[in-house]
């Protein structure tokens, strides 16, 4: 499908579709087009064409099914991710909400997940948060995703150098925003105010060049800052 394009002056978030199940795409297509905010500019029946459309296009979300012909949904949104050259994310559609790939889809890069089966509307909220820079998952369901996806891979830590430009109390938001804790229960717990947990969450995010929050507390697993089980 081409690229519809985006008017000067709009604000709807672009939405490409990838799954491999004709009826389901066009059910998304029917509930996205019914918003105002938000538009369908493409559909791939597979993960190829999913990394080719989403190179193309360039949409603000790509709703990505894991298990699709010829590549599948975990590597197409890695290989996306690494070569969009723009600020895409992606949001995995699954059928169980702790479906084994949906671990390995957060480490590619994903910003959340969303089961196939979830209401009209939760589909479009889920959308709409993701395409604003927030990650799909709230704070309890980051910590319960994340440990069982650490307990699951059983990985040892895998040194990160580049938490050495962290400060030590961004250090400490970084702990807690991986211990599943939201911006307000940091600040109660570090005795910030709420904006600064936000700015501190902010430069987090740029200077270990991550998408998201999700991205955050994988490296902060991954790296051993944080265990599993502990906190």
């Amino acid at each position: 499908m081409s690229d519809t394009g985006r008017d000067a002056g709009s604000a709807r978030t672009r939405v490409l579709i990838a799954d491999d199940q004709a009826l389901l795409r066009a059910g998304f297509r029917l509930i996205i087009g019914s918003e105002p905010d938000l538009e369908v500019v493409g559909e791939a029946a597979d993960g190829l064409a999913a990394v080719d459309l989403g190179r193309r296009l360039r949409p603000d979300v790509v709703l990505m099914d894991v298990r699709m012909p010829n590549l599948d949904g975990i590597e197409a949104t890695r290989r996306l991710l690494e070569g969009a050259g723009g600020p895409t994310k992606v949001l995995i559609l699954t059928t169980f909400d702790l479906d084994e790939y949906v671990f390995e889809a957060l480490r590619a890069g994903a910003s959340g997940f969303l089961l196939k089966d979830s209401p009209a509307e939760q589909l479009i909220a889920a959308i709409r948060v993701v395409a604003s820079g927030e990650a799909l998952l709230a704070p309890n369901v980051t910590r319960r995703l994340i440990e069982e996806f650490a307990r699951q891979t059983a990985r040892p830590p895998s040194p990160a150098p580049e938490l050495s430009q962290l400060t030590p109390r961004e250090l400490e938001v970084l702990s807690l925003l991986a211990r599943g804790r939201s911006n307000a229960e940091i600040a109660e717990s570090l005795f910030l105010g709420s904006t600064t947990v936000k700015t501190h969450v902010g430069r987090i995010l740029m200077k270990l060049d991550l998408r998201d929050r999700v991205q955050a507390v994988v490296l902060a697993y991954e790296s051993g800052l944080v265990q599993p089980g502990i906190g």
